[in-house]
C-alpha cells in the first residue's frame, strides 16, 4: 500500500490537472450563463434591380426623371427576432448607421442570440423618440455622423443626395433628409419580413445570414410618385417629409437565408 502522503500528494496533482484542463478549454454555458450564437444581416442595395453606384450611374424614377446618387444613408434600430412560436429575442442596444459610401456597414452581426430556429424579424428605419431626446451620445448616434439636425427636430433617420438633370435646385442637386419623431409627418417607419418556409437557425457553432435587396427607387414611389421637377429639395419634417418614409417602408425585401 502508498503511504497516506503519496496517495494525498497524487490526488492533488490530479485534481490540478483536471482543473487546468477545465480553465484552457471552457465550453459555452460552463460559466452558468446561457450559450448564445449570433445571426448576420447582409444588405445589397439597387435601384430597379440596378446595383447602386454612387456618384456615376444614372437611373430613372417612376416620374421618369434621370438621376444619379451622391450620398445614402440610414439608420437601421430596434431589432427583434421571432420564433415560430411567437417568443422573440429584442437586441439590446440596436442602432447601426448603413452608409452606402461604406461598404462595411452593409453587412453586420446580431449577437448573443439564443439557439434555435427564427422565421420573421422586424426593425425600424430611424430613431426612436426615446433616443431623440437623450441628448448627446455616440456611436452610430453621434451627432458628428452628419445625421442630426437640433434637439428640437432630433436625428435625421435618412438621407438621400443626388443630382437630376429635371431639378430646378442650384447644380440640378436633389435632397431629401427625411427626420422628425413625433407629430403627422415624423419620419420612422417599422419593417416586418417574414421568413416564409424558410428559418434561420440559429446555433453556438452555426451563424446564419439573411440576405436583403434594399431597392432605393422606393423612395420616389408606391404610394406616392415624386418628381424631382416639382420635388427636389427637402430637410424638413413636412407633408413631403411623411410620403418619402411612406414610400421607403417597403425598400427591404428578403432575399433568402444561408443557414
Amino acid at each position: 500500500m502508498f503511504p497516506k502522503k503519496y496517495l494525498l500528494g497524487a490526488l492533488l496533482a490530479g485534481a490540478f490537472v483536471f482543473s487546468s484542463c477545465k480553465k484552457e478549454n471552457p465550453q459555452p454555458g460552463d460559466d452558468g450563463t446561457p450559450a448564445t450564437g449570433s445571426l448576420t444581416v447582409s444588405l445589397s442595395t439597387n435601384v430597379n434591380g440596378q446595383p447602386l453606384v454612387l456618384g456615376t450611374q444614372t437611373y430613372l424614377n417612376e416620374a421618369g426623371d434621370s438621376f444619379t446618387v451622391s450620398m445614402f444613408r440610414y439608420y437601421l434600430t430596434n431589432i427583434v427576432l421571432y420564433r415560430p412560436d411567437g417568443s422573440t429575442y429584442v437586441e439590446p442596444e440596436s442602432y447601426r448607421l448603413i452608409s452606402e459610401s461604406q461598404p462595411g456597414s452593409l453587412t453586420f452581426s446580431i449577437n448573443g442570440v439564443p439557439p434555435g430556429d427564427y422565421s420573421s424579424m422586424r426593425f425600424m428605419i430611424g430613431v426612436d423618440s426615446t433616443r431623440n431626446v437623450s441628448g448627446a451620445q455616440t456611436g452610430a448616434l453621434d451627432p458628428a455622423n452628419g445625421m442630426f439636425w437640433t434637439w428640437s427636430t432630433g436625428y435625421i433617420h435618412a438621407k438621400f443626395e443626388g443630382t437630376s438633370p429635371s431639378s430646378p435646385g442650384a447644380g440640378h442637386m436633389v435632397a431629401f433628409h427625411v427626420g422628425g419623431f413625433n407629430g403627422p409627418h415624423h419620419g420612422i417607419r417599422g419593417v416586418s419580413t417574414s421568413f416564409g418556409t424558410a428559418r434561420a437557425s440559429v446555433s453556438t457553432t452555426s451563424t446564419p445570414t439573411v440576405f436583403f435587396d434594399v431597392n432605393l427607387a422606393e423612395w420616389f414611389k408606391n404610394p406616392n410618385t415624386i418628381s424631382f421637377a416639382t420635388e427636389y429639395n427637402n430637410t424638413g419634417v413636412n407633408p413631403t417629409n411623411k410620403m418619402i418614409a411612406d414610400n421607403y417602408a417597403d425598400m427591404f425585401t428578403l432575399n433568402h437565408i444561408q443557414n
